[in-house]
């Protein structure tokens, strides 16, 4: 059955605006989980512009679903999820001027350094998830450096400009689950999608998790976080 993981890092952009204490991304992670997440995601950026150390701590304490911390493949994010021991980790690419990420990770020239990453988590019992482009080389790359799971980066297919090119985005990704599935993947997607497009890649076969936040977070800032998470479930399954 498809699931959903919630990221909540923009309940934490908006508490940082203010260097305050509210919202609390904690308090929302509950409230989502109680709208129906089946699990919880946060991205501890290198710069700490949103999710802080504090709060992935009490994450770890409080999710009850599984939390999956999203992180930059560096020797200070691998030290903290030794310690904190998420139930998943995916390694993201990061560059300290982008608004969001921007595209998935290039395993096939940094191979070594992140087998190495790679092995030391999974070794805790911390499997890996690899955030990448649906293309074959980095797929093949995902499998032989050994990660549990591949995420699919849904970029391009949401900010497709056309139906066109969004049905030709559509069909990488499902090529991409194929290739993924056959080399005994895992495979997850997230990045971009919105309620009015998840439903086509939620279709796409073998898809096990979609990672959604800030469409869900936006939603949330009007009719609470419960309903937003509810809605997305709902737009999931195309109803």
């Amino acid at each position: 059955m498809l699931t959903l993981g919630v990221n909540i890092d923009h309940v934490a952009t908006i508490r940082q605006a203010r260097r305050t204490v509210e919202p609390d991304p904690i308090t929302a992670a509950v409230l989502a989980e109680l709208g129906g997440a089946n699990g919880i995601t946060a991205h501890l950026r290198e710069d700490r512009r949103h999710i802080q150390d504090r709060d992935v701590r009490l994450l770890r304490e409080t999710v009850r679903t599984h939390l999956n911390l999203e992180m930059a493949a560096t020797e200070e994010m691998v030290a903290i999820a030794l310690n904190i021991k998420p139930d998943y980790v995916t390694l993201v690419p990061e560059k300290r001027e982008e608004v969001t990420t921007e595209g998935g990770l290039d395993l096939v020239s940094s191979l070594v350094r992140l087998q190495d990453i790679v092995n030391r988590l999974q070794g805790a019992d911390i499997p890996v998830s690899l955030f990448i482009d649906a293309d074959e080389a980095q797929i093949q790359g995902a499998a032989k450096i050994g990660a549990k799971f591949i995420e699919l980066h849904t970029g391009k297919y949401a900010d497709a400009p056309n139906e066109l090119k969004r049905q030709q985005e559509l069909e990488s990704l499902k090529l991409g689950c194929e290739q993924a599935l056959g080399l005994g993947l895992r495979v997850n997607a997230g990045h971009g999608l919105t309620y009015g497009n998840v439903y086509p890649v939620a279709c796409l076969p073998g898809m096990e998790e979609l990672n959604i936040g800030h469409t869900i977070i936006s939603r949330a800032v009007l009719v609470g976080m419960e309903r937003a998470v509810r809605e997305m479930k709902l737009a999931m399954r195309g109803e």
